[in-house]
């Protein structure tokens, strides 16, 4: 009996398709769909005059992704790293019940690009960092083992290499050329994602004191830069590399960061030769100018960075670099400000001389000096510092005074709220010079601060630093 219903409800439903098929033909035979006459199809497509800049434009970044996608190669490590534990488990007690578990296995992703036939490839630091293995996926799924040729925390760039031959490579671009509003191409592996292409472009330049590296000049872009893209390559519209990705806002899109491929070249080059960065070191401490340091240096604008400090028999004391001098171009670049001077040094070469130019006392100076390398730099020693028995009284500045051993003055307290404590002097700094006077003690202090006028130029020294304040006396 049920075998009977079934194959009749069979035979109903047959007959019912049948009947909308039939109608559906009845009405002209129309089609279940539309096929463009630019493939062959009988209708036009939905927009016929696409400008052609913009095809052109198409084809561009197609061609760049087919020429340049073979170089790109997808990183992945196990690393070995300590896990959190919790609190119970430190104790002995506990030590039999969960064994040796001092570290735990972790599994990363990145990217990176080949610079050489022979198996050299750029990436992040941070992808292969305490990596105990490396696989390296090519663009053809072939899987190569690579080691670690060399790394630099500082600037966040790490070499690794692969044995193997003709492999296609990058082309490197002048990074130096960039501007605002040119395209950028970003290509990697963001969540494993293999050989994905994002386009964008060149948001801003010398992005400097972001918190991510110690030395900073990133470019930024809006081309979609997501965990995994690390280390791949940013490129431009001619398929050359500009930078390499490196970081992201988290708290924001459309905000990636990349090293300018300029910047990375010197890099890569020592780690590939040698294993190791060396980097230049002048022998001197920096702060930024202000408006009011400017304006009491005589200066006619904000610009460069102010020496406020020398070592002596470094590198700068033999220039003849002085305490007080604005440093406003070093090789020729003009200096923006404290994070560009220490890159441009820590880029210039050891050892041959480097153009430096100084704004001294109303004038520029020209000099040469000659590098050190930054791992041969002494250690400067802490200065002790006398206090009286007796603090003094409050002066004008809001500041209690005492004498310092080998010269000036050690600030002792301070009057919240006085005009000393509110241009950023603490307790416990040292003041060597007020308006370029030397203070060797107490009465030399109160006797420059009753006889100045107007704004005072304070060099203060602070453990082993040195600092340029400008204090305004409370009228």
């Amino acid at each position: 009996m049920f075998k009977h219903s079934f194959c009749f409800i069979r035979l109903l439903v047959g007959i019912l398709l049948l009947g909308v098929l039939s109608s559906c033909g009845s009405k002209g035979d129309a089609p279940l769909f539309f096929e463009s006459k630019r493939k062959s199809g009988e209708s036009d497509a939905p927009v016929k005059d696409v400008p052609a800049d913009i095809v052109s434009t198409q084809k561009a970044f197609s061609t760049v992704a087919k020429k340049v996608t073979p170089s790109v190669v997808n990183i992945s490590t196990i690393s070995k790293k300590k896990p959190a534990r919790p609190f119970f488990e430190m104790h002995p007690f506990f030590d039999g019940l969960f064994g040796d578990q001092q570290t735990r296995r972790d599994k990363s992703l990145g990217s990176g690009f080949i610079i050489s036939r022979d198996g050299y490839i750029v990436t992040n630091d941070h992808v292969v960092r305490d990596a105990e293995s490396i696989q390296v996926k090519l663009s053809n799924d072939k899987v190569y083992s690579a080691r670690i040729v060399g790394s630099d925390r500082k600037t966040d760039i790490a070499v690794i290499k692969i044995n193997a031959d003709e492999l296609p490579v990058a082309v490197l671009g002048d990074s130096d050329k960039l501007e605002v509003g040119q395209w950028a191409i970003a290509i990697g592996n963001p969540f494993g994602l293999d050989r994905t292409m994002t386009v964008g472009v060149v948001s801003a330049t010398g992005r400097s004191n972001m918190g991510i590296e110690i030395y900073e000049n990133f470019i930024q872009t809006d081309a979609s830069i997501n965990p995994g893209n690390s280390g791949g390559p940013l490129l431009n519209i001619y398929g050359e590399v500009i930078g390499i990705n490196t970081a992201i806002v988290a708290s924001g899109q459309g905000i990636g960061f990349a090293i300018p491929v300029n910047m990375a070249k010197p890099i890569f080059t020592q780690l590939i030769t040698k294993g190791s960065v060396s980097r230049g070191w002048l022998g001197v401490t920096i702060q930024p100018v202000t408006e009011e340091l400017a304006q009491s240096f005589g200066m006619k604008q904000v610009k460069g960075v102010l020496i406020n400090g020398v070592m002596k028999g470094g590198p700068a004391d033999k220039a003849g670099v002085r305490q007080g001098d604005v440093v406003t171009h070093l090789a020729g670049t003009e200096v923006k400000d404290p994070a560009h001077l220490q890159r441009l040094v820590a880029e210039a070469g050891v050892g041959k001389p480097v153009d430096i130019k100084v704004y001294r006392e109303g004038r520029a100076v020209d000099l040469a000096v000659s590098l050190q390398r930054a791992e041969d730099a002494p250690q400067s020693g802490m200065r002790s510092v006398e206090r009286g028995k007796q603090p003094g009284q409050l002066d004008a500045l809001g500041i209690v005074a005492d004498n310092a051993e080998g010269g000036g003055v050690v600030v002792v307290a301070l009057a919240r709220g006085g005009a000393a404590a509110v241009a950023g002097l603490q307790p416990g700094d040292i003041i060597l010079s007020i308006n370029r006077k030397n203070i060797k003690a107490v009465a030399d202090y109160h006797r420059i601060v009753s006889q100045s006028g107007g704004i005072l130029t304070m060099l203060i020294r602070r453990g082993e630093a040195t600092y340029y304040f400008t204090v305004r006396p409370d009228k």
